[in-house]
C-alpha cells in the first residue's frame, strides 16, 4: 500500500514484540474505536432521495464493502487483506463530516480525507496512526491497485443494496450508475449476475424454495405502481 508521499506503507503490523503503548496513546486509540462506532448510527443519506425512509447505516455499508473487496481481490489476483482494510476504513472520515449526498457535494468543500484521518488518530502510537492515515489516503487517491479495487467494491455494494431496495422504491438509476462506474472485469461480471439474480436467491437455495428472480422484479413494479 502506498502512503501520501508514494512510499510503501504496511497496512498491518507484522511479527515481533509489540511496541509499548503509553496510557495517553491507549486513550487515543479507545476514543477512535468509540468514534468508529458512530457509523453504526449514521444513515446513508443518499437513499432518502430514492424514497427509502429507513436506509442502511454507513457501518452496514462498509461491512459488505469489505467482504466484496476481499472476494474481488482474490478473483483479481491482488492482496485481499489490504483491499479489505481499505474498504473497512474508507468511510471513517464521515464520523466528522457526515454522509454528504451527491446533491450536496457541489456546494460543500472539506479537507482531504487523509487530513481528517490525521485528526482522528492524533495521539495514537505513531505506527498505528500512520497505518490508518495511509489506508484512508490510498483509498481517496486511488494510487494502489488495491485502492482502485476497493472503489469498485464500494460501487458494487451500492448496486447490491439498490437491488435489495427495489421492492421499496424506484432505484434503477442507482443500479445503472453504479454499474457504469465499475472498472475491473470481476466486478462487472458480478454486477451482471447480481442484476439477474434475486437478492433472496441464497436463502431460497438453502431452504429449497423456488427461484425468485421474477418475484422480486414483480414486487418492485407493484410497489412503484402503488406509489403512483
Amino acid at each position: 500500500m502506498l502512503g501520501a508521499g508514494g512510499e510503501q506503507v504496511e497496512a498491518a503490523g507484522g511479527g515481533g514484540e509489540p511496541a509499548a503503548v503509553a496510557p495517553g496513546e491507549l486513550e487515543a486509540v479507545t476514543r477512535y474505536l468509540y468514534e468508529a462506532g458512530h457509523l453504526k448510527r449514521s444513515a446513508r443519506t443518499g437513499w432518502w432521495f430514492a424514497g427509502i425512509t429507513d436506509p442502511e447505516t454507513v457501518a452496514e455499508h462498509s461491512f459488505r464493502v469489505a467482504v466484496i473487496g476481499y472476494v474481488l481481490a482474490l478473483m483479481e489476483g491482488l492482496d485481499p487483506a489490504v483491499t479489505a482494510a481499505l474498504c473497512l476504513f474508507h468511510d471513517l472520515p464521515e464520523t466528522r463530516l457526515g454522509d454528504i449526498p451527491h446533491t450536496g457535494r457541489r456546494y460543500l468543500s472539506h479537507p482531504p480525507p487523509a487530513e481528517i484521518a490525521a485528526d482522528q488518530v492524533a495521539g495514537m502510537p505513531p505506527h498505528v496512526a500512520e497505518a490508518i492515515v495511509a489506508l484512508v489516503d490510498d483509498y481517496a487517491s486511488g494510487r494502489s491497485a488495491e485502492a482502485r479495487l476497493a472503489e469498485d467494491a464500494d460501487k458494487l455494494e451500492c448496486l447490491l443494496q439498490a437491488r435489495e431496495y427495489e421492492p421499496q422504491a424506484d432505484v434503477q438509476e442507482w443500479i445503472v450508475s453504479n454499474r457504469a462506474k465499475l472498472r475491473c472485469d470481476s466486478a462487472r461480471r458480478l454486477a451482471t449476475m447480481a442484476i439477474d439474480l434475486s437478492p433472496d436467491a441464497w436463502w431460497r437455495r438453502v431452504t429449497g424454495s423456488p427461484a425468485g428472480s421474477a418475484d422480486i422484479a414483480s414486487g418492485a413494479r407493484d410497489a412503484r405502481q402503488r406509489r403512483r
